[in-house]
């Protein structure tokens, strides 16, 4: 009898181990969803969407399956207003994003670090943000409102184009209506160099910019070209860099919890290598004044603009009570912090 009682135990340990061994397989079959829906508010024609395309293959390829991830572009799920991305992928209407911090900072307003005009002077500075001990305490905000982020990409310097004259001084842009996107903190900017600002998203924008109704916009030169914005009677493009738009590639925290630990590790290493890539598809031929996009949008027919440091600081100072606006919202600390960054990645 005990030697049958010591077989059973021996038999039930076994079968614990293979249970065990198993746990991953079961786990996946049990709770993992058919198909993992991924939102960007533009498609593989841009750098972003790029970005988006080949983390979600490589989600698909390194875990055979198990994540099978599919890609709406237009910000198609969420009908086409991409400041409702956030509160999806919180809710967990969707699964993965890759999406400007422009497009969230409504909802994490610490997010309006990086829309401070002016701040940010190079790629050099944005690195030392995102990469230092600021992009690691973002990052910590944004998981505690829900989502997972797992990597910082990059959209690029975001310059300005009207349709009406070149900008090369602060009274250039009076009077004029221009469009905006995501936080308020843009309505401060453009109010106060004298400008009308209206916020619509870029699907609408698109057919107000070629009607008239809106006169200018503001984007990296990179969609400045792929959108073919002097299609749009965008024929003045300023270089002003007085925002660089960093990107999030982030999950839903309900999907995040539903994986294995295996799988969390694929998607955030998948992630990580996706946004490298798209980072330095970002920048690929930005050179300063030499820019090759330049150089396309001034073959597309734009007069292209570039300014020098001390037309720069014309407009800077002309939007510094938006930063002592702002500073109290996104908090003193968080700003100092970045201000110090930026300053050490100079020497």
């Amino acid at each position: 009898m005990r030697k049958l009682r010591t077989i059973g135990f021996l038999f039930a340990a076994v079968t614990a181990i293979w249970a065990l061994a198993a746990a991953p397989a079961a786990w996946a079959q049990g709770q993992y969803k058919p198909e993992y829906r991924m939102s960007t508010n533009v498609n593989n024609a841009f750098a972003l969407g790029r970005g988006a395309e080949l983390w979600a293959k490589l989600v698909n390829e390194r875990t055979n399956g198990r994540i099978h991830v599919k890609w709406y572009p237009g910000s198609s799920l969420v009908g086409g207003e991409t400041t409702r991305e956030f509160t999806a992928l919180r809710q967990g209407a969707l699964d993965f994003n890759v999406s400007s911090v422009i497009n969230w900072a409504p909802h994490v307003k610490e997010l309006n670090l990086f829309l401070l005009p002016f701040l940010v002077p190079d790629e050099k500075a944005f690195d030392a943000l995102i990469d230092g001990e600021v992009g690691k305490e973002l990052f910590a905000l944004v998981e505690k409102r829900g989502v997972v982020p797992l990597a910082w990409g990059e959209n690029g310097a975001r310059e300005i184009s009207n349709s009406k004259r070149e900008i090369r001084k602060p009274e250039d842009l009076k009077g004029m209506k221009f469009r905006t996107v995501g936080s308020p903190i843009f309505n401060d900017i453009y109010a106060a160099l004298g400008a009308n600002p209206t916020q619509m998203s870029f699907a609408d924008a698109q057919p107000a910019l070629q009607s008239g109704a809106v006169d200018g916009q503001e984007n990296p030169v990179s969609i400045f070209v792929a959108a073919k914005m002097t299609g749009l009677n965008q024929k003045y493009l300023t270089k002003w860099n007085y925002v660089n738009d960093p990107l999030v590639f982030a999950v839903s925290q309900k999907a995040w919890k539903s994986w294995s630990p295996e799988d969390q590790k694929i998607v955030r290493e998948a992630a990580i290598e996706a946004a490298r890539a798209e980072i330095a598809d970002a920048r690929k031929g930005v050179t300063g004044s030499d820019d090759a996009l330049l150089k396309e949008a001034a073959a597309a027919g734009a007069k292209v603009t570039v300014l020098t440091p001390g037309e720069q600081q014309a407009f800077a100072r002309a939007t510094q009570p938006v930063i002592e606006k702002w500073t109290p919202v996104i908090g003193a600390d968080l700003v100092r912090k970045a201000q110090q960054a930026v300053a050490a990645s100079r020497q």
